[in-house]
């Protein structure tokens, strides 16, 4: 069977496209297992933990007895110490017994459960496995968090911290690595939502594990040659793996779930014949258009993280449509939440959004809810009166946005004109490229005073500079600005808005041309 890009579940390298990360995994190996390093690999939903643990079970497998387990649907082992102790013994059995070790070693491990002391006969059994194969058993737990907030599970972390420190002064044999994966930090145990941090972890023996296991533009070209050299769709392969990590910055599903949108949902569409037509630009904006229509896990969750932790919602509206910046600090628990769930990022020592995939989804998400709770403009039409031969009139839709935005708030207090101008001009275009187009703002741009919208729409690329009024010298300045940036995208017309609460308002259209580029301006 041909292979596919994959989104459920484990990717396995003979059955999917998928990046490359053996090397990686030989780093996990050769750094962390070999040297009897304790672990955990923590990140965002959907960001490659289970194939990275199935990638190195299989590696590990050539040296060691591995017992590779899952969390996933364990409740009922963290009802008592007896049912946690029997569980294991049970699982870890099945396990050995895959792997073909002995009869007799088998036997002994399976044997009825101690009920008066069962941990310590678990941690027993433990120290006789790990004798037995001279230290050579590493104990793999994927989906670890899910009962992470459970007494029973820090006794059960307890028990392998004790035994690791007494293997460290050379009195007990115990695993030569332990691995968890999940996406709550173990090691500090900040444990779900809505709950206080603990700090007093049985887990602060874990080493830090610092690879990087998000997709680099690199990676994703190389996954993209073994797909070309199966289909010869003539895409250009170095642009096409850049657009994705832009958009993406390598998050795994992301990457995945675009290429898949690409190969299966635009090619064959109306617009897009083959594969040869859809692994273009063109295509690829399709992609984008139905990745942040369509209900998926990643989004799914999301909008239930945010609606769980209503601080972090507010930090993040407040960066996208305000600028407004917060240094990064790690031990700031609201900030160490967003980047636990992927969804913020450092830069420049600031937080901002973790993707641009993320920043579209976002924008989306609180303009709806904004335009479900206050309609400002009412129903806007956007067939007839933007869209001329499939064409969008950008320079309508700011002379438009002008008319209303005098009508309806031209008497409102400066501060909240201030405050969204921007979002309010958001809300104004959404719905008129809604399900033809795309738009995202440039991070680099985005402060208090300015704000860089980029609107893709059938092909058309259009660059909106908005900017809060500050004097007529700060005001060419921002025009100069807009010249350079379409010089680097490589268009002759941009457009910029400006919000102008001067005593002195000067609302209008106009334009400016200079070395052959055209600037049309509106001020409101």
């Amino acid at each position: 069977m041909p292979k596919e890009f994959h989104v459920t579940g484990t990717c396995i390298p003979e059955k999917h496209y998928m990046v490359d990360v053996s090397g990686r995994v030989k780093r996990i190996v050769a750094d962390y297992i070999e040297k009897g390093k304790y672990f955990t690999i923590n990140r965002a939903r959907q960001y490659g933990k289970t194939t990275i643990m199935y990638l190195l079970e299989r590696q590990l497998k050539e040296s060691y007895v591995v017992l590779s387990l899952s969390f996933e649907s364990a409740d009922e082992l963290f009802t008592s110490f007896y049912t946690l102790a029997a569980g294991l013994i049970r699982r870890i059995g099945r396990e050995l017994s895959a792997q073909g070790v002995e009869k007799a070693v088998l036997d002994r491990w399976s044997r009825p459960v101690s009920e008066g002391f069962p941990m310590e006969d678990l941690g027993e059994r433990i120290s006789e496995l790990c004798r037995q194969y001279d230290g050579g058993v590493v104990l793999m737990i994927d989906e670890v968090d899910k009962s992470s907030d459970n007494q029973i599970f820090l006794s059960f972390l307890g028990l392998l911290r004790a035994k690791y420190l007494a293997r460290e002064s050379g009195k007990d044999d115990t695993f030569q690595s332990v691995i968890l994966a999940g996406v709550y930090d173990i090691k500090n145990l900040k444990l779900h939502e809505g709950t206080e941090p603990k700090y007093n972890s049985p887990w602060n023996i874990a080493a830090d594990f610092r690879i990087d296991l998000g997709f680099q533009a690199d990676d994703i070209e190389r996954m993209l040659s073994e797909y070309e050299a199966d289909y010869h769709t003539g895409m250009d392969i170095r642009q096409i793996g850049r657009w994705i990590f832009e958009y993406t910055e390598g998050y795994p599903y992301m990457v995945s779930r675009m290429c898949k949108l690409l190969d299966e949902r635009v090619a064959g569409a109306e617009a897009f014949p083959d594969k040869k037509d859809a692994w273009t630009g063109e295509g690829f904006q399709e992609a984008i258009r139905l990745f942040l229509k369509e209900p998926n896990m990643l989004f799914d969750d999301m909008v239930k993280k945010l609606q769980d932790n209503p601080d972090l919602k507010t930090m993040l509206s407040d960066i996208l449509f305000r600028g407004t910046r917060y240094t990064f600090e790690v031990n700031n628990r609201l900030i160490d939440i967003g980047v636990m769930f992927g969804f913020v990022a450092e830069r420049d020592n600031a937080v901002v959004v973790a993707n641009r995939i993320f920043e579209m989804k976002l924008y989306n998400l609180f303009l709806s809810e904004e335009e479900m709770e206050k309609r400002p403009f009412g129903a806007v039409e956007p067939g007839s009166q933007f869209v001329v031969r499939g064409m969008l009139q950008m320079r309508l839709v700011l002379e438009k946005f002008c008319q209303y935005y005098g009508e309806i708030y031209g008497e409102r207090e400066e501060r909240f004109l201030e405050e969204d101008g921007r979002r309010l001009f958001l809300l104004y275009l959404r719905p008129i490229i809604n399900g033809s187009g795309n738009y995202y703002v440039e991070a680099q741009t985005r402060d208090r005073t300015r704000t860089d919208v980029i609107v893709d729409y059938r092909g058309q690329r259009f660059i909106i500079e908005l900017k809060l009024w500050r004097g007529d010298a700060y005001h060419e300045r921002g025009e100069r600005q807009l010249f350079g940036y379409l010089e680097h995208y490589q268009e002759d017309t941009g457009y910029l808005l400006s919000f102008d609460f001067s005593k002195r308002k000067r609302r209008g259209m106009k334009e400016i041309v200079l070395e052959g580029k055209r600037i049309v301006e509106a001020v409101v």
